[in-house]
């Protein structure tokens, strides 16, 4: 997908709007992206990208966990962002499980305090790897459970967008996949599909919105990052403008989106290089080694050709050399054609026939041409309809 949103209109869509992102780091990563739409048009850095619990990225602020409690990879970290202007509300929550006490209390807030427009929510590789050998079992319930209570968080015309997992590389180095678990790696995309499956046609039957980003994202694979995880800024780019079309359309709105291209961050700065000039020297000709001669029997075209003694007489009386003799000549270039005058000519090659020839129907042909030798005496019919 190469057609994006402009910040214009994404601070016109979301005038006077509370959206909430919940997931995980490929979440937070769109949370960070929404916040870059709402300021300006340059796409994330790659620094941007891999950071995580910072104090505060583009204003934004951390209000919850991060630096600000225990950075690791467990199932207990935590982490809560918000942006804030006058007209506008973003909010990000980092979740390891769909549905969860941690969930239950987040639920809770936003159920009494923000009442959010837009639910922007996906749970899956967490759930499907840090829980059991019965994970896939045990999300099919915390699914049915979180649907039953996410619509009581949002306001009566709000909507709630269920993402689908982004596919998953065969093999995959992200930090949430710890030594323990590493014997699921082989099965994990196969999983993920899967647990895909259920979790779209539970949301449809939930009267949740989908957006299947497992599909649209399979053929684009030279966007995801080296660990098989999480994705680069162009692709992140393109799921902002996936959702906020989403979003447009479910709303009634005419979003067009841009086809130009995007301005990329600026570039770091060179590196200080010395003033001092550096003399060329000019290059030496050295002449092309000769060709080298080919291994096996017989000579390169370019010896002259070798004959062995051969008996007097007739061609037929000795032994013809055959290929690969030494005595099999060889020529570097195709002979060419005989001239016209040395080839057998067309015929007839007489303008008037033998004396021996005589008039016969259809043209000229010997007086004894060929009879069949039984036919009884008389006038003889042509063999040949002559």
């Amino acid at each position: 997908m190469r057609s994006f949103v402009r910040a214009a209109q994404v601070k016109t869509l979301l005038h006077n709007k509370c959206v909430v992102v919940l997931g995980g780091s490929v979440q937070r990563s769109m949370y960070k992206d929404l916040v870059q739409l709402l300021q300006t048009d340059t796409i994330l850095t790659l620094a941007q990208l891999k950071s995580k619990g910072e104090h505060s990225f583009e204003r934004d602020r951390l209000l919850e966990g991060g630096r600000l409690g225990l950075m690791s990879n467990g199932t207990d970290y935590r982490e809560v962002r918000q942006y804030q202007t006058e007209h506008h509300l973003l909010r990000f929550y980092f979740i390891t499980r769909v549905y969860s006490p941690y969930m239950q209390s987040v639920l809770q807030e936003l159920r009494q305090g923000l009442r959010p427009d837009v639910i922007i929510v996906s749970s899956c590789v967490w759930d499907m790897t840090r829980y059991g050998l019965n994970c896939l079992e045990k999300y099919k319930e915390n699914l049915h459970r979180f649907f039953g209570q996410i619509k009581s968080v949002v306001c009566p015309d709000g909507l709630i967008v269920w993402t689908l997992a982004m596919p998953l590389a065969k093999q995959i180095k992200g930090g949430f996949l710890v030594p323990e678990v590493s014997h699921l790696e082989p099965s994990l995309c196969s999983d993920i599909i899967e647990a895909n499956f259920y979790g779209g046609q539970l949301a449809d039957a939930y009267g949740l919105d989908t957006l299947d980003l497992h599909f649209h994202f399979r053929l684009s694979l030279q966007h995801r990052m080296p660990d098989g995880v999480h994705w680069d800024s162009l692709a992140h780019r393109s799921i902002s403008t996936l959702l906020l079309l989403h979003v447009a359309q479910a709303w009634g709105i005419i979003l067009k989106v841009d086809h130009s291209t995007l301005s990329l961050p600026a570039p770091p700065p060179p590196v200080s290089v010395s003033k001092r000039k550096i003399p060329r020297r000019k290059a030496k000709w050295i002449p092309p080694p000769p060709p080298m001669m080919g291994p096996g029997p017989g000579h390169a075209p370019w010896c002259p050709p070798h004959r062995p003694h051969r008996p007097p007489g007739p061609p037929f009386w000795g032994p013809r050399p055959s290929f690969p003799g030494p005595a099999f000549r060889m020529h570097p270039f195709p002979r060419p054609p005989p001239p016209r005058r040395m080839m057998a000519p067309p015929h007839p090659f007489f303008r008037h026939p033998p004396p021996d020839w005589g008039p016969m129907r259809g043209g000229w042909r010997r007086a004894n041409n060929r009879m069949h030798p039984y036919y009884p005496p008389g006038p003889r019919p042509h063999m040949w309809g002559w």
